[in-house]
């Protein structure tokens, strides 16, 4: 299945820049659209509230003048009559609670029963929403002539103007979120081609190998300068490892040149008191044996370093013939019963299989595979040496019933120097190179080189050449 979107870094620099941004604006234009709504909303109600405070206090006033005329309840009718419009709403009670005058209006007849029953109103008006109308009430004492007379309501229909402001605020709301998606959108890119000078640097050192430090350089236009100066500092870090680098490599081909020759002097001289040592004893010989044994394998490692070293410096030459893979496979063997008495199994296709390899440094990698293998594994198990072929590549494989590999570090086991049992590598004396050789020398020639291994089921070593 297709995945139409792509996995998100929540930890990345920029969902963290696009979130953080885009959470300020969003507030920012949030708060502006809010505030703007209670501000029209106050202006709104506001407005109307002046209105029935003016019609508050002018109506005790209007009551006298026609008092003075007619009588005290036919005033108070005339004042209500006078100050009633189209949108509002007068009526009179009386001490008692009885309603002595009223607007005369379609609207009072049709809303008369649900405003006049209302009892909660003060003298500050307040908007209620009454059947789908929405409404400023207000009720307040009627004095006539320092007279307390009863209470006077005022009820004003505001709902035209209030269903104006909620269309208002919806068309802000969706312009609001019209312009936070693209808002979010310009963030989007403007953060991406912002951080693009990052992006590029990884893709630009990831590119980078060892024997590539010295010349590297990471070249960026219309950079920021804080990018710059990143990029500046980093090349002057790429240019202190290359110097370490060299100088490591310079220390490893120095010593191994310096100690191979008197260890090999050193070597030569215990071979040669083991030969005419005819009056040694049995400890003082396999003393001799130890020590002669152990410069032999210092000095074996030693030109392991300098093969690592060589192949490091790129002064390596994989120098390639057409070589026979089913006698060279034989020739292994049969070297490895010189200095082994493990069984050693060969499983040949009957057709003869040849590639252009370099022979000497592939029969060294299938010695250092076979000689693990034997380290491995109990000396009563078989080591299987075992070529295939298909039209696409060649396979050869190194397997042994040994202890296993764990798999956690099976990704590590041709890193030099690298040993997967430090205990029983000591007693075995591995030294960690082995694997890392081989790596080295088969993928120099073109190849790869993989394991599978389970615990206590043994290791399968497969190089493989495409044809």
């Amino acid at each position: 299945m297709v995945k139409l979107w792509p996995k998100i870094d929540h930890q990345s620099l920029q969902v963290r820049l696009i979130a953080g941004v885009a959470t300020v604006s969003t507030m920012g234009l949030g708060s502006v659209v809010t505030w703007m709504s209670w501000q029209i909303q106050h202006l709104l109600v506001e407005t109307h509230k002046q209105n029935l405070e003016i019609i508050a206090n002018r109506f005790p006033r209007d009551v006298e003048i026609y008092s003075d005329m007619v009588s005290l309840e036919t005033g108070i009718q005339k004042a209500v009559n006078n100050l009633t419009n189209y949108n509002t709403l007068l009526w009179v009670k009386n001490s008692v609670g009885t309603i002595t005058a009223k607007s005369q209006t379609e609207m009072m007849i049709s809303k008369e029963n649900t405003l006049t029953f209302l009892s909660d109103l003060n003298s500050q008006p307040k908007l209620q929403k009454i059947q789908g109308d929405y409404w400023l009430l207000c009720a307040v004492p009627l004095v006539v002539k320092k007279n307390f007379y009863g209470q006077l309501y005022i009820a004003h229909n505001i709902t035209s103007e209030q269903t104006m402001f909620l269309h208002l605020t919806r068309s802000l709301s969706l312009s609001s979120l019209l312009a936070i998606g693209v808002m979010l959108l310009a963030i989007t890119w403007y953060v991406r081609k912002s951080l693009k000078p990052l992006h590029r640097i990884s893709e630009i050192t990831q590119s980078i190998s060892v024997d590539k430090l010295k010349d590297a350089q990471i070249q960026l236009e219309n950079a920021p300068s804080e990018i710059k100066q990143l990029v500046q500092t980093y090349e002057q870090m790429l240019s202190r490892l290359s110097q370490s680098w060299e100088q490591q490599q310079q220390l490893v081909s120095n010593v191994s040149h310096e100690l191979r020759t008197p260890l090999t002097i050193v070597s030569g001289y215990l071979q040669s008191l083991l030969r005419r040592g005819d009056n040694l004893t049995s400890s003082q010989r396999e003393a001799i044996e130890v020590a002669t044994s152990e410069a032999n394998r210092t000095i074996q490692l030693l030109q392991d370093l300098l093969d690592l070293e060589r192949a490091d410096s790129g002064r390596m030459h994989f120098y390639a013939d057409l070589v026979n893979l089913n006698n060279l496979l034989i020739e292994v063997v049969e070297m490895t019963k010189k200095f082994s008495d493990r069984i050693c199994l060969l499983e040949l296709p009957e057709q003869i299989i040849t590639i252009t390899v370099n022979e000497h440094r592939l029969k060294q990698s299938l010695l250092n595979l076979i000689d693990n293998a034997i380290k491995y594994s109990e000396p009563n198990t078989p080591i299987t040496l075992r070529l295939e072929h298909s039209k696409e590549q060649v396979t050869i494989q190194v397997c042994d019933q040994g202890i296993g590999i764990p798999l956690q570090q099976q990704v590590r086991i041709f890193e030099r120097f690298y040993r997967v049992d430090e205990a029983r590598t000591r007693t075995t004396g591995g030294s960690g190179l082995g694997l890392s050789i081989v790596k080295t020398f088969i993928e120099g020639m073109g190849g790869t080189v993989s394991v599978y291994s389970r615990l206590n089921k043994g290791s399968i070593f497969s190089i493989i050449f495409p044809l």
